[in-house]
């Protein structure tokens, strides 16, 4: 089953982070990603940019930014491929251990239109 591990995190406090700060962070992140691979669980992973350069499409109209109404905002996704919604929460898990201000939402992808690769049992 695919899952998406949608990465929540206050904005502030990563923009308020160190170059070295915010390297040592991607340097562990990397390493859990590194093992998802290696085990055919990552597919796509991304880290978006900051909510500024966002827009909303809503009722037609394009408006600047997300404007959630949330403390955290959505700043990054991982497309994972786990066999149970358990090994896609212990996926989340290990990504909070060295990012442990960040909420990680997990949710089932029910539609699955391939665009990049992923395991093998995503065909």
């Amino acid at each position: 089953m695919h899952y998406a591990i949608l990465a929540y995190h206050v904005e502030g406090a990563i923009t308020a982070m160190t170059p070295e700060e915010d390297a040592a962070l991607m340097v562990e992140l990397r390493k859990i990603d590194r093992r998802l691979t290696e085990e055919g669980m990552l597919g796509p992973a991304a880290r978006l940019d900051f909510t500024r350069s966002a827009c909303t499409l809503r009722d037609g109209l394009v408006i600047d930014g997300p404007f959630a109404e949330t403390k955290e905002q959505l700043l990054g996704l991982y497309l994972v491929d786990c066999a149970t919604r358990d090994d896609a929460i212990q996926a989340a898990r290990d990504l909070a251990r060295v990012n442990p201000t960040a909420v990680y939402e997990i949710r089932p992808i029910v539609l699955y239109l391939p665009g990049a690769p992923l395991s093998a049992s995503a065909d």
